[in-house]
């Protein structure tokens, strides 16, 4: 009986890895198409306008209001540019020092998580980009003046 060593084998799933990551499954390995990415996103008042710009590259427009109690709002707004990975962006408002957002893109929806706080995000009081997002329009987003 001839004995076989798994060695050989284990090597060629390390090479495999290391020179060609994208054939190797991760939990973070969907890909997301630039029509599956570009669009209006919403979550009560806030919004996010995204256009792919390839080259992983991603165009971000963040709007974002906090209702007080005593019926005014706070707002935030963020811009810039994001980089995407699968289907992972990180986006750091330009600007800004500390203030992290990720953006997950799911169908039909965005799951937001923000690392920083209202100001260290360059926002209002309150104002908070986290959340999931309900894509709203398809396409190439206008992106607005932040100054109207």
């Amino acid at each position: 009986m001839k004995r076989t060593s798994v060695i050989p084998f284990l090597t060629l799933i390390l090479v495999t890895a290391a020179f060609y990551p994208q054939l190797v499954n991760s939990q973070n390995s969907k890909v997301v198409t630039a029509a599956q990415v570009n669009g209006i996103y919403k979550y009560y008042d806030n919004e996010f306008r995204i256009l792919a710009l390839g080259h992983n590259k991603l165009k971000v427009q963040f709007s974002g209001v906090y209702h007080t109690l005593s019926k005014s709002v706070n707002m935030g707004e963020a811009s810039g540019e994001a980089t995407i990975d699968g289907n992972v962006a990180t986006f750091i408002p330009e600007e800004t020092q500390g203030c992290k957002i990720t953006l997950t893109f799911l169908a039909g929806k965005l799951v937001v998580k923000q690392d920083g706080d209202d100001a260290t995000c360059g926002f209002g009081h309150n104002v908070n980009a986290a959340g999931t997002y309900r894509k709203i329009r398809s396409g190439k987003p206008k992106f607005e003046s932040p100054f109207k």
